[in-house]
This record gives structure tokens, sequence and C-alpha cells, in this order.
């Protein structure tokens, strides 16, 4: 399966689409991860993308796209978090797919209300070295500061501060939520009211995603 999960900054996509890759087997392609491990290893995209990632805003289209076409054909299917972020980059991702004749299959969409998604993103940090996400209320590290997993350092990121969440909001209304619209043109989008728990989150998720019938 081709399978698109949509959703705010802090709607839980990351966290979602981890646990549903374990489930099925899926690849779990998170551009952010991915950009993230690029600039974590000093390559040619990670100091591009850096400058746009520190200010909350999107890496180039023709970029993201180059990155994503190296992964999108696992024959295990693939579980896309965070592409595509534009109009352009859903139409790509679909001249790209019906080239090799794996069409999209299902698009989620993860919503939640905005006080709750500040609220969120306010106490959220990673791990820089093995990307871990912690909140720092519900769900904070053993150790202040350091990951449970590896042991690096566990900090708010810099897109999380409050200016970058603001500008990250302001450019998803701007350039994601369009994305939307298109793909609801086809009737592809399955809503999901995200402001459960993980669990009951993640349960809806996947029966959403075995029946294709939409939540309201």
């Amino acid at each position: 399966m081709r399978i698109v999960l949509m959703g705010p900054p802090g709607a839980g996509k990351g966290t979602q689409a981890r646990r549903l890759a374990e489930s099925t087997g899926m690849k779990h392609l998170s551009t952010g991860d991915i950009l993230r491990a690029e600039v974590a290893h000093g390559t040619e995209l990670g100091l591009l993308a850096k400058g746009f990632m520190d200010k909350g805003d999107y890496v180039p289209d023709e970029h993201i796209i180059a990155m994503i076409q190296k992964y999108i054909n696992d024959p295990d299917g693939v579980l896309l978090d965070g592409f595509p972020r534009t109009v352009v980059q859903a139409e790509a991702l679909d001249e790209t797919l019906e080239k090799s004749g794996t069409p999209i299959d299902k698009v989620v969409h993860l919503s939640v209300d905005v006080n709750e998604l500040v609220k969120r993103l306010a106490g959220r940090a990673v791990c820089k070295g093995c990307q871990t996400p912690y909140n720092l209320e519900s769900d904070p590290p053993k150790e202040s500061g350091v990951c449970d997993h590896c042991g690096g350092s566990v900090e708010v990121r810099v897109d999380d501060q409050p200016e970058a969440v603001k500008n990250r909001m302001k450019v998803y209304q701007e350039l994601t939520a369009p994305v939307l619209d298109y793909y609801r043109s086809r009737g592809d989008v399955i809503e999901i009211i995200a402001t459960g728990t993980p669990d009951s989150v993640f349960e809806e998720l996947t029966q959403a995603i075995g029946s294709g019938e939409q939540s309201n």
C-alpha cells in the first residue's frame, strides 16, 4: 500500500506512523527525520535545508521530491509522513507513482484543534542522536535531557520554539491545506479527529485504513 498521513505540526503524525509501520511492516518515510539526518551528517542537502528548517519554512519542492523518489517503490509498502506538503509535491508524487503503477491507496488527515496543537508543541522534545520523541510534560526522559534509548541529548527542536511554531502553522495553512483539497477532489481523504489518547487514535487509524471509510 501507499498511504499518505497528513496533519498540522503536533498532530501526532510521527507517533502514529511509527506504530503503523511496526504493525504492518510498511516503510515509514518521514521527510522531517530524513532531512534532520542529512543536517546531522552535514550533507549537501542537509546544509541547504538547515536554513529553511531553523526558521520553520519548507525545504524547496525540487529537493524533497528528488529525495522521496529514492524510496517510494519499497515492495513492503510506504507510509508517507510529512509529504506531500504542497500541491506541486502531490502532483509530482502522482506522476512518479503512475510510472511504476503503484498509485496512492489512502490519504489520512489527522485533525487537531489549534490550541491543542500549540500546547503539544510547547512540550515536545527529541533526541539529537536517535530522533526518539518525548513530551517534557507527559512523557519526559527518565533523566532530564538524556535519551532513555541511546543516552543522546534530548532538546526542544529549533522549529518547535514559539516563533517558529507560529510560522509553521502559517506555512501549513498557506501551502499544505490546499493539498487536502487536491486529494478531497478525488474522494481520497479519510478524516480522523486526533484529540484522543495515542492508543485510541491508533485504533481508529488502523480501522480506517482497513475499511477505507471516513471518520467524522
